[in-house]
C-alpha cells in the first residue's frame, strides 16, 4: 500500500509542483529583471517579494534535484555507488535484459539488437566518469548542508 502511495504523489503532485515552480521562478525573475516594468503594474514592495520568491523557489529547486531526483536516477541501491551510464550512455546488455525486457524482447524478434550493441567505454573514461560522478554527489551534499543550515539559521 506504502508503495501506492508514494506512486500517486510522485506522478501526481510532483508534476504539478514543477509546473508550480516554474511559473513562480519565471514570473518572479522576471520581475526582477524589468523591475522597471514591473513597478508600473506593481507597487514596489513586490519586488521584494519576487527576491524572496525566487530565492525560495531556487533552494526548493536544487533541494528536489539533489534528495529526489538524484537518489532515483542515479543512486538506485542496484546500481549503487553510482549508475554510470548518464555520462557514458552505454549499458550492459544484462542490465538492458532486466531494466527493459519488453524493448529487450521487440529487439530480439525483429533482429535489430546486434545492430545496436557498442563496445563498453574504456577503463580510463569508467575511471574519470567516477571521479566526476562522485565530485557532483560531494557537491550537491554540500548544497543541501547549507541549504538546511540556512533554514535553521533563520
Amino acid at each position: 500500500m506504502f508503495y501506492w502511495i508514494v506512486a500517486i504523489l510522485e506522478t501526481s503532485l510532483v508534476p504539478m509542483a514543477i509546473f508550480w515552480g516554474i511559473i513562480m521562478i519565471g514570473v518572479s525573475g522576471l520581475m526582477l529583471w524589468f523591475p522597471e516594468f514591473a513597478t508600473i503594474i506593481l507597487p514596489g514592495w513586490a519586488i521584494n517579494v519576487a527576491t524572496i520568491i525566487h530565492s525560495d523557489e531556487a533552494l526548493l529547486a536544487t533541494g528536489f534535484i539533489f534528495t529526489i531526483h538524484f537518489f532515483h536516477t542515479h543512486m538506485r541501491p542496484e546500481k549503487f555507488p553510482m549508475d554510470t551510464i548518464i555520462f557514458t550512455q552505454r549499458s550492459p546488455l544484462s542490465d538492458f535484459k532486466e531494466e527493459r525486457p519488453k524493448e529487450y524482447d521487440n529487439l530480439v524478434k525483429e533482429g535489430e539488437l546486434d545492430s545496436l550493441l557498442v563496445e563498453p567505454p574504456p577503463s580510463w573514461f569508467v575511471k574519470f566518469v567516477k571521479i566526476l560522478g562522485f565530485s557532483f554527489l560531494g557537491l550537491g551534499i554540500m548544497i543541501i548542508i547549507g541549504i538546511i543550515y540556512a533554514l535553521l539559521s533563520s
